[in-house]
């Protein structure tokens, strides 16, 4: 290993730690301040470190630069509007929200690294790269469309009151079913094309269903699981990429979720 890789590694390691203290230093509002500082920190440290690998392998082109840095400022502007403008009561809808960005943008890290711009890489790809695509795929994507209707119901946009069908059981359970054999057919090669997108499908429609039926004064816990679940698929996308900090970041997020739901059950 070189001198490059060993520094990276360390900052990688730094930057897990603070994730680490920050979300737990979170659990208490005399101390939240400090977390988010912290998990702030922890996120800068990341993304220099990804950047440095990135300019090292001179893996990027002159668009793909581009659309980093208007990505990253639109990002920026957007977060820094939102948190100066958002109400506290109004903070488990922003959570959501956030829940709604880290699972879908965790499922299309690992879509756009498992096929590298060709559909034909995917049926390719060893067992211990598309089981971790494939659950990615599953989790953030119910992940995504999950949040959504939790901050949904939060903010109003969407009725409060637990909204099903006749079948709606039956519908979920089937696109389960559906998604888990999308992803066994994309571990196993066979039309892994189809199958990602068949896998990705359903499991948009699962969490739609899954969240729905539930009534809005427990979208705080639901919400609590959600954060979870956005934790899980971004240690996948980790495995995927191969990235560290992605997979030793990760546990944290399961405690915080604990903790969350102790704390609204208190309330």
């Amino acid at each position: 290993m070189s001198s490059f890789d060993t520094i990276i590694h360390l900052v990688y390691l730094v930057a897990a730690v603070l994730f680490v203290r920050g979300l737990h230093d979170m659990n208490s509002p005399k101390t939240a301040r400090r977390g988010n500082l912290l998990s702030a920190a922890g996120m800068a440290c990341a993304a220099i470190a990804a950047a440095a690998v990135i300019v090292r392998d001179r893996g990027l082109s002159g668009y793909a630069v581009s659309a980093l840095v208007a990505g990253l400022a639109v990002g920026a502007a957007i977060g820094v509007t939102t948190a100066r403008r958002i109400a506290i009561t109004a903070m488990p809808q922003l959570v959501s929200l956030f829940n709604t960005v880290g699972g879908g943008a965790a499922a299309l890290v690992a879509v756009g690294d498992a096929t590298g711009g060709s559909h034909d890489r995917l049926a390719t790809l060893p067992v211990d790269v598309s089981i971790p695509v494939a659950l990615d795929v599953l989790i953030g994507a119910v992940t995504f469309s999950g949040s959504l209707v939790a901050a949904g119901k939060l903010q109003g946009v969407i009725p409060g009151r637990p909204l099903s069908f006749t079948g709606s059981r039956a519908l979920a359970a089937l696109l389960a079913l559906v998604a888990a054999a999308g992803g066994i057919l994309l571990i196993s090669g066979q039309l892994p094309g189809p199958a990602l997108a068949v896998t990705a499908v359903a499991a948009v429609g699962l969490g739609l269903l899954l969240v729905l039926p539930i009534g809005g004064a427990d979208m705080p816990v639901v919400i609590s699981l959600l954060n979870a679940l956005t934790g899980t698929a971004v240690a996948m996308a980790g495995f995927v990429i191969d990235n560290t900090v992605l997979i030793t970041a990760v546990p944290s997020w399961a405690p915080q979720a604990r903790s969350s739901r102790s704390s609204w059950r208190r309330r």
